[in-house]
């Protein structure tokens, strides 16, 4: 058995969890996940029978108490093979560190490690219901708070420069009715102010938790969003076309650079 002991916020601790399912699903050995045993509990990964929080704490009174072998990715350029190693000797085990990384087993299980995180009707259903406007769907992914200090606030964009993506995406697609959604964990956005902005297109907020928001993304037909494991896992799920905000510089931004999951994937930031 390995225990996945996964921590930050929920899509990191979603990627991090995959990846080590994936080897094991690899290697024939049964994977829990430690977080998804008592928290975020609207994925379907929660309801299966090897995820409770009995398993939660078994796991991690018995690391604590070295009674289970920990293999720890912590670092970047920690010795993965003597890790994988490890792993390979030891029957239970707990895995732990963000720098767990299988991309190749990752994509080969990619539909399961979907239909483990598909969301609950009740987070989904209501979005569903605010989402009848036909028309191209572009889902904005507007990302403030601990992004101000996270690399200097190099990716802390204010309103206007994602007013400006918008309006560029517009003018590619001229012939379209678009219709942006956007998703952020900053208070102060409002649709009204967006609208005035990107006069071309219509603006919704739902104001939604961040499951209903990751959700509301992957229903989009196109993403736009700075470096974040959010817009990422969001376009998993349907391969949604995004377009990473690596500058503010809205003239970057061409269709060819609209790449799907597998390449943002590989080059995460």
């Amino acid at each position: 058995m390995i225990f996945a002991r996964d921590k930050s916020q929920m899509c990191n601790n979603l990627l991090q969890y995959a990846h080590v399912y994936a080897w094991g699903r690899e290697h024939g050995r049964k994977v829990i996940s430690m977080r998804f045993s008592y928290k975020y509990q609207f994925f379907h990964i929660c309801h299966t029978p090897l995820t409770g929080f009995g398993w939660y704490l078994l796991a991690k009174y018995a690391a604590a108490l070295r009674l289970l072998p920990t293999a720890s990715f912590k670092y970047k350029d920690c010795d993965k093979d003597a890790l994988e190693r490890k792993m390979l000797r030891h029957r239970h085990i707990v895995v732990s560190g963000w720098f767990v990384r299988y991309y190749d087993l990752f994509l080969k299980y990619r539909d399961e490690i979907c239909q483990l995180f598909t969301l609950d009707a009740q987070i989904t259903d209501p979005v569903k219901a605010k989402m009848l406007a036909a028309g191209l769907r572009l889902g904005v992914h507007i990302r403030r708070g601990d992004y101000k200090e996270w690399r200097d606030g190099q990716y802390y964009f204010d309103d206007e420069i994602y007013a400006r993506h918008i309006n560029r995406f517009a003018e590619m697609h001229r012939e379209k009715d678009i219709h942006v959604y956007l998703s952020t964990n900053d208070g102060t956005v409002t649709e009204e102010r967006f609208q005035q902005l990107c006069p071309q297109v219509h603006v919704h907020h739902l104001q939604g938790s961040a499951p209903e928001d990751l959700f509301m993304l992957s229903e989009c037909d196109y993403l736009i969003g700075p470096p974040s494991t959010f817009s990422l896992v969001a376009q998993m799920y349907r391969d949604i076309p995004l377009y990473r905000m690596d500058t503010a510089d809205e003239q970057a931004m061409t269709m060819e650079g609209f790449r799907l999951f597998d390449y943002w994937f590989r080059n995460m930031v």
